[in-house]
């Protein structure tokens, strides 16, 4: 009896450059290399300077006012409105600590004290900026609602419409609804340069209908007018079946019956961030946009099921060209219009948060698309910097990325990106933010022909955007004052010292930085060095190089590493073989066994060691690849003679890149997809690879080591290329050792007692040979003198030897003789207890559900399914 399977195999044949956040590392140029070589303060001996981020009431007070200050690295002009105030109200600008004699950030770090003058200066801008919000708007939360006043809002009998075009001579409001005429609809300016005009209802009903399309036509001092998508717009949508048609701003104001309601409270903020990185219009199997809802319906219990408690959103921002993948933003206030409405993204986030995943939006206020027709680079009709949201001239214009950027010290352009921010966080629940671009933020270079080093210089010279470092500071004082428990991450390659500790220390305020230096390093072993050349110090070294107090997020690879033109991990493990060696029907030949090995291998030291967060790209958990050019393979196979036979091999649809549709591959979604039938086939060799991605997560929810401050190190062993190392009272053993499998290896711990396997890379379930009992119970011995380190194994006082096979992880735990021997026995050493636990935790989430959700609210969950 024969039987036809179809196996979906892939390939990867492509190279290419690593993108990082600010830019591409190039050698540090000569004019850059002068600017880091010396030490440039801004001012000296200011007054010290601290501020507490903590919340105030909002006070019933809304403003225009407009003050601007211009600054050219660093110094400040006399000749705009903030600069007058600063002179005339010096009142203000002294209402800070007496008490903050010294910036907090320089406590941890005596290298920063010959930067005390910038740090100070810093901290001097954001005290006296936060002041004059506070002064002219009342509080930086209610400054950063700016959006019920600009855009469209719903008012007394009407809809009022404000837009800030301060160097526009005439403007009307045009639309559907006026059949595109703005004849009848001119608006009036203010001093402030903001123009408004009140639409009233048409009896009961409003003038503008929900859902109907809106732009902003104005007249510039050449006496052009031109039509632009409002600044503030909520929804933007194209004609499908126009080429390169252009987009339309849409009046978004669904009646209650049509709007999303949340059902769910936000997940408490976890000990530790486990990211799941995901696009949401790629998470299709088919060569087609993905919706919020399938998303939501389909992809979210994945994320949940392999113990990932958070989900970190790409390309939520309106982006009017696909390719960019969300980073050339065109509408800032408005949900991309590909993967649905806002009220389907509401439901996506909703979903998430009744399944116990936290939602990050990937948010993009690093630059802004150079799309003039589409986006808010099309308010730029040549006006001064003052009466523009972008610098004018080369500061304007970022070269590597075709795009603009921002005048942060713009009074309008600080309500605008605040609000943004707040906008998402109150509107649509969203519970925090991964900062894109922030390098390119930090330094008037963007990081553009820079190779930071480390030095000092770098960070703290003229080079330094101190605007844009200003602006994150507000950013991160709103975010907490909004929501307290929020997670802000910030994409930074440059390392710069107090990103990451609180604003109320003279840092910058985010939680977490990206390890960014890690996918680099292992892209250079995978790609230039063979397994024995491997080297556990610099590994190691790689892993725990961040700075002290300032947490990082790990990742092996990321969208950057899948997407970006380079290979994937699992491809540049098993390249061509992932075609014909991926069926678990056969054995699996040498590449595929040390590429899953190491692919596990990878991706649990990385989570393990290299930060207190981990981030995975949606399907790299189970080898999903960018670079997949996917055939099948018909294999007959007789049962009864167990016998197989390779048949013909056909085109078969995963994709050979992950590929956007544009102009050059014919508009076509054929490569820009994600293929979870390969980890759903049980016979395919992808479920090995997830299902250890599934147990590593759970390692850490059991165990919370991420979280722990005890990180040792005992042993980079070159010659037997073993790494032994202690995350709290967990002891892993990495052997790296293409060859050698060590029986009786010593390994140093901290606590005395009986040790477990907790988790094992070889065990059969995760695709390995099954050589590591996890019935075994290791009892250490004391080493040396106690309280003399230096006469320890390893300076570590206990020891226990275990066996260690080739190219595997185990990690163990300490047994706790207190508790049931049925609670240690296996405690995660088999795929049935994982299961169980991950069964259970989903039983006790629908009982929550049940019990807390009248049955009429399931219902309705259900119909919207």
């Amino acid at each position: 009896m024969a039987m036809i399977i179809q196996l979906i195999l892939a390939g990867n044949f492509l190279d290419g450059t690593h993108k990082n956040g600010g830019g591409y590392q190039l050698p540090l140029s000569g004019e850059h290399a002068r600017k880091a070589s010396r030490n440039y303060c801004y001012l000296a001996k200011l007054q010290p300077t601290w501020v507490s981020c903590g919340s105030r009431e909002l006070l019933g007070q809304n403003s225009f006012i407009s003050p601007q200050r211009i600054t050219t690295y660093g110094k400040v002009e006399k000749n705009s409105a903030i600069s007058t105030l600063l002179t005339d109200d010096s009142s203000a600008m002294t209402t800070v600590e007496d008490d903050a004699e010294n910036i907090g950030i320089m406590g941890l770090d005596p290298g920063l004290k010959p930067y005390e003058d910038h740090l100070r200066y810093r901290s001097r801008r954001y005290i006296e900026q936060k002041n004059l919000i506070e002064k002219y708007e009342g509080s930086l939360e209610e400054f950063a609602q700016g959006y019920l006043k600009f855009g469209f809002n719903r008012e007394a009998d009407g809809i009022v419409y404000r837009e800030w075009a301060p160097a526009a001579q005439e403007a009307q409001l045009i639309g559907d609804f006026n059949g595109w005429n703005g004849s009848d609809h001119i608006m009036a300016k203010n001093e402030f340069g903001v123009w408004s005009i009140k639409i009233p209802d048409s009896g009961v009903n409003p003038t503008i209908p929900h859902n109907s399309r809106v732009k902003f036509r104005f007249k510039h001092g050449n006496g052009v007018w031109v039509d632009r998508i409002p600044a503030w717009i909520k929804y933007a949508t194209v004609d499908p079946a126009v080429f390169a048609a252009p987009y339309d701003g849409v009046y978004w104001d669904p009646p209650p019956s049509e709007r999303y309601q949340f059902k769910y409270p936000r997940p408490p903020k976890p000990k530790s961030p486990r990211i799941y990185e995901a696009h949401v219009g790629m998470s299709s199997s088919e060569p087609r946009i993905n919706s919020y809802r399938e998303f939501a319906d389909e992809v979210l219990p994945r994320i949940r099921s392999n113990n990932y408690n958070t989900v970190q959103l790409m390309a939520v921002m309106e982006h009017s060209y696909y390719a960019s993948f969300g980073y050339h933003v065109t509408n800032f206030f408005a949900v991309s219009s590909r993967s649905g409405n806002p009220e389907d993204l509401k439901y996506l986030i909703d979903k998430a948060h009744s399944l116990g995943i936290r939602v990050l939006m990937d948010v993009v206020h690093s630059h802004a698309s150079n799309n003039v027709t589409d986006g808010l680079n099309g308010f730029d009709v040549g006006q001064s910097a003052q009466e523009s949201y972008f610098h004018t001239g080369d500061r304007g214009y970022h070269k590597a990325w075709d795009s603009r950027l921002f005048n942060y010290a713009n009074w309008e352009v600080l309500r605008f990106l605040l609000s943004n921010l707040r906008w998402w966080l109150e509107e649509f629940k969203f519970d925090g933010f991964r900062y894109d671009g922030v390098t390119s933020m930090l330094y008037h270079h963007h990081g553009i022909d820079v190779d930071f080093t480390g030095n000092y210089n770098e960070y703290f010279s003229e080079a330094t955007d101190v605007d844009a470092v200003v602006y994150l500071m507000l950013a991160n004082c709103l975010i907490r004052n909004i929501l307290p428990d929020a997670t802000v991450i910030a994409e930074d390659v440059s390392g710069m010292p107090g990103l990451g500790r609180p604003v109320s220390e003279g840092g910058i305020g985010f939680d977490y930085r990206l390890a960014m230096a890690i996918p680099d390093k292992w892209i250079d072993y995978l790609k230039n060095k063979k397994d024995e050349e491997w080297s556990m110090k610099e590994i190691t070294l790689s892993l725990t190089n961040r700075r002290y107090t300032e947490k990082c997020i790990s990742y092996a690879e990321s969208h950057d590493q899948a997407i970006v033109g380079d290979k994937t991990i699992a491809f540049f493990l098993m390249d061509k073989e992932m075609y014909s060696g991926m069926s678990s029907l056969t054995d699996a030949s040498p590449t595929i066994e040390r590429g899953i090995a190491f692919h596990k291998m990878i991706h649990f030291i990385t989570l393990a060691l290299g930060g207190e967060g981990y981030l995975n790209f949606m399907g790299n958990e189970f080898g999903a690849n960018n670079v997949n050019c996917g055939v099948t393979y018909v294999i007959t196979m007789d049962i009864a003679n167990q016998e197989f036979q390779m048949g013909d091999v056909r085109k078969f649809g995963h994709p050979e890149w992950i590929d956007f549709p544009r102009e050059g591959n014919g508009w076509s979604y054929e490569k820009c997809k994600r293929q979870w039938n390969l980890v759903d086939t049980d016979h395919l060799r992808y479920k090995f690879m997830n299902e250890f991605d599934r147990a590593m997560n759970l390692l850490d929810e059991n165990f919370s080591f991420l979280a722990s401050t005890k990180q040792i190190v005992s042993s980079t062993n070159e010659e037997d290329m073993v790494i032994v190392f202690e995350r709290a009272d967990l002891v892993f053993v990495f052997n790296f050792h293409p060859e050698n499998t060590y029986d009786g290896y010593k390994v140093g711990c901290d606590l005395p007692g009986k040790y477990r396997v907790a988790l094992d890379s070889d065990a059969l379930e995760y695709g390995g040979r099954g050589r590591v009992g996890h019935d075994v119970d290791h009892f250490t011995d004391p080493e040396g003198i106690p309280g003399v380190p230096e006469t320890n194994f390893n300076n570590r006082p206990n020891s226990f030897k275990v066996l260690s096979p080739a190219r595997t992880c185990v990690v163990y735990y300490k047994v706790d003789e207190s508790l049931s021997e049925s609670y240690n026995g296996g405690l995660l050493g088999t795929s049935e207890t994982i299961v169980a636990e991950v069964v259970t935790k989903e039983e006790s989430l629908d009982e929550d559900v049940d019990s807390n959700v009248e049955i009429e609210e399931m219902e309705e969950w259900g119909s919207d399914n």
